[in-house]
């Protein structure tokens, strides 16, 4: 017997220099991905949080929470309730392509006028209509004169790419825009909207969204499957190594005693039941 063969030099060769680079290459990706599931949790961590903090927060002027019109701190202020008294304009909004209980929809935007001269955008829930134009006359009716609207802050939405304006349908809650479409004038909240929760004098509404569920999703385990898929791909390439060094060194006296070991741990354990069916199959 002799201690002679190639050993390890064989992961010098190019062939093995270029597995270890796609498993450098992969292991980057999968921390990347598995980073950005952590994100994405963080993310749900953090709306669970607004949610538990301003969803049922007892409902504030909204002039004292929304002091620029033109701005909203989403991270502090989304689902806290406002309210304001006024009156609801004529016109009627479709905000377009909204998922509900019977397909898709639209949301009702109404701009309300408040007593101290702004105008804030209101939705006033989903309706069964795909953002039809004109807009039908047989949809909810906000109530007439003065009201006492509770609303849950909800930033408003940007401009979709390839997506027109028709009439009185938008394809988004963007709030300058529908400033224009209503021409309104003086002070116009284009930061946030709100979100109808109640109404005195109460008036017709469409379907108005639930409590939010309070889930974070599977991100951790996401995240977490892609560091076990590094571990995976490293153990086989380690495998596969290992098993090129027993090819490549078969003479060699440490790979023999090795297979020794191996051989007297298996006479040691016995057959496992796979081989003694094995062996009856073979008599």
């Amino acid at each position: 017997m002799t201690d002679g063969g190639v050993g390890w030099r064989f992961l010098h060769s190019k062939r093995w220099i270029g597995y270890f680079a796609l498993l450098l290459i992969f292991s980057v990706a999968c921390v990347w991905l598995g980073n950005w599931q952590f994100d994405r949790r963080a993310q749900a961590r953090a709306e669970i949080e607004r949610i538990d903090n301003n969803y049922d927060a007892e409902p504030r002027p909204l002039s004292e929470l929304l002091p620029d019109p033109a701005s909203f701190d989403e991270d502090s202020l989304k689902w806290h309730p406002v309210e304001l008294r006024g009156t609801y304009g004529d016109e009627t909004f479709l905000a377009r392509n909204r998922p509900g209980a019977a397909g898709v929809g639209s949301d009702l935007i109404h701009a309300f006028h408040t007593t101290d001269g702004a105008v804030f955008f209101i939705d006033r829930g989903w309706v069964p209509v795909a953002g039809a134009d004109p807009v039908p006359n047989n949809l909810p009716q906000p109530p007439s004169g003065e009201v006492t609207v509770i609303a849950r802050l909800r930033a408003g939405e940007p401009q979709l790419d390839g997506r027109t304006t028709a009439g009185n349908s938008v394809a988004s809650i963007d709030l300058p825009e529908l400033a224009q479409l209503s021409a309104s004038s003086g002070v116009v909240y284009t930061g946030a909207y709100g979100q109808l929760v109640s109404e005195q004098p109460p008036g017709e509404t469409g379907v108005l969204p639930p409590r939010p569920e309070r889930d974070e999703g599977p991100h951790l385990s996401y995240a977490l499957q892609w560091y076990v898929f590094i571990l995976i791909a490293a153990i086989g390439v380690a495998y596969a190594a290992r098993q090129e060094y027993r090819n490549l060194n078969a003479g060699n006296d440490s790979v023999l005693r090795e297979d020794e070991r191996r051989a007297r741990r298996k006479r040691r354990r016995g057959p496992t039941d796979a081989e003694e069916e094995d062996a009856l199959l073979d008599g």
